[in-house]
């Protein structure tokens, strides 16, 4: 996008993006834990919140026009540990490992989550009322660090 639009107006589209994830997951409930580059990662109390909120923000990102940008999104659910960490909460373990890992298997404009989130009741009412099941995928993949086969789904915004 960059070499495309030129360098300030790539910036300006990446800050924008930035600003439409923070009013998404602050709409929800949720809260930005850190960004790390271009990604953000945030917590939320319910998963649903969490599905709403990305789900949201790719609609208004989309709305943008072009060059297109489409977010690459996991969603994992469970426990972590959480410390206060330089003044600010930070979130560590396994749980937050998968979580992290989950974009990698999204080729952009698809929400990646784990088994355990597709699981949880209210995921499922908002699929089942919100999307067809022919734009959900199920999938195994191996996530760095961990030695099982994970389960997974991908759903395409």
């Amino acid at each position: 996008m960059y070499r495309v639009i030129g360098d300030a107006s790539a910036f300006g589209r990446v800050r924008e993006h930035f600003e439409i994830l923070e009013k998404a997951i602050a709409a929800e409930g949720g809260a930005i834990v850190k960004t790390m580059g271009d990604a953000v990662m945030a917590t939320f109390r319910h998963p649903i919140d969490a599905l709403k909120s990305v789900w949201e923000a790719q609609a208004e990102i989309a709305k943008r026009g072009e060059p297109m940008l489409w977010l690459k999104a996991g969603l994992h659910k469970g426990p972590c540990i959480v410390v206060n960490l330089n003044d600010r909460l930070d979130y560590f373990g396994s749980t937050v490992n998968i979580a992290a890992r989950l974009p990698n298997f999204s080729q952009g404009g698809e929400l990646v989550f784990s088994e355990a989130f597709f699981e949880d009741p209210e995921i499922r009412n908002f699929l089942a009322e919100n999307v067809g099941s022919s734009v959900l995928q199920r999938f195994t993949g191996d996530v760095k660090g961990f030695d099982e086969p994970f389960t997974m789904w991908k759903l395409r915004v």
